[in-house]
């Protein structure tokens, strides 16, 4: 099956899907395009396609013909430029991002593939066709690095990962052991200074990123809401004690067998999301909870969260597979 893949190429998590679906893809057999949207190409490609004709559609995107790939999967906005260029269009939404001007183009969708059961009901309560996918994230593990008894929260550019409160209340907590803080220059607001606080307000290499998330047993990632979480699925997959919000979807990963689940006291909404914000009170007895495990409990639960990122990612190719043939059904 031919199959694009589109998504805005961000360099940051939607780069990442853009590549991994793509790699389930080709592992699957399927002929795979990427799509990477760029501010430089989109703007070319856009007075092409205002200029309206379809040999302009085929000198922008290529010259094999109208309908030139069986599916599009369109990974999280409705982008109507490229409805035309192939016999079906799929969505992969996050539901924290979906905007009005999506949901307006909903009927013209064919499908949604569904990263997490929490999308799963709400684009069926939209009268969409859901099919459930999952989704895949790096394998990040490194076992030659020595690991601390000590807590790592990768904020990067998002502003919904709890980091302002969860720094906030590190700070009224010196016995607490270290807090590695990573977040995007563009995002981050510093916090005060406190011995027991590493925070980087800088961009790291790859390299270093990785020693920093093997190094850590605990991963903190309060997460308000989520469209998958590849930060909460690579610590699985390096075998870290996860500490995250008792909500959906985040708490679709992390079960009483494989990491700690902190409550939430209050709700909001962004877009067709659910925010959860986690309990200062329960944060405190969660982290309490974690300082008190045994070697054999962090080694039981790390190792049943690398358990089922392994088995995740080999599930993902053929999850997809299923879900391209079914729409011809």
């Amino acid at each position: 099956m031919r199959v694009n893949v589109i998504a805005w190429d961000n360099g940051l998590g939607l780069s990442r899907h853009l590549r991994l679906l793509a790699g389930a893809l080709r592992a699957s057999g399927h002929d795979v395009t990427m799509t990477g949207l760029r501010r430089s190409n989109w703007r070319k490609l856009e007075r092409r396609i205002k200029l309206g004709t379809r040999n302009v559609w085929n000198h922008a995107l290529g010259d094999r013909g109208w309908a030139r790939h069986d599916v599009n999967l369109l990974i999280e906005h409705i982008r109507p430029e490229f409805l035309p260029t192939a016999r079906r269009n799929v969505l992969l939404p996050h539901p924290e991002w979906f905007l009005d001007s999506d949901r307006a183009l909903l009927p013209r969708i064919d499908a949604v593939f569904a990263q997490t059961q929490h999308a799963v009901a709400i684009f069926e309560r939209l009268g969409q066709r859901v099919l459930y996918t999952g989704f895949t994230s790096e394998d990040r593990r490194d076992v030659s690095v020595p690991r601390e008894r000590a807590f790592f929260h990768l904020a990067g550019r998002s502003q919904n990962k709890g980091s302002e409160r969860l720094l906030a209340l590190w700070c009224k907590h010196p016995e607490w052991p270290c807090l590695t803080v990573i977040q995007n220059p563009k995002s981050a607001t510093p916090c005060t200074p406190a011995a027991n606080i590493e925070h980087h307000i800088d961009y790291l290499d790859d390299a270093a990123l990785q020693r920093l998330q093997n190094a850590h047993w605990f991963h903190l990632c309060p997460s308000e809401t989520e469209g998958y979480g590849h930060y909460l699925v690579e610590a699985m997959g390096i075998g870290a004690v996860v500490l995250t919000t008792d909500a959906a979807p985040m708490n679709e990963f992390i079960t009483a067998t494989r990491g700690l689940r902190v409550a939430c006291t209050r709700s909001g909404r962004q877009n067709l999301a659910t925010t959860h914000y986690f309990d200062d009170a329960a944060m405190e007895q969660t982290i309490a909870q974690a300082l008190a495990l045994s070697d054999a409990d962090l080694a039981r639960l790390g190792g049943a969260a690398r358990v089922w990122f392994e088995d995740n990612a080999r599930a993902f190719p053929q999850r997809v597979d299923t879900a391209l043939q079914a729409l011809s059904r």
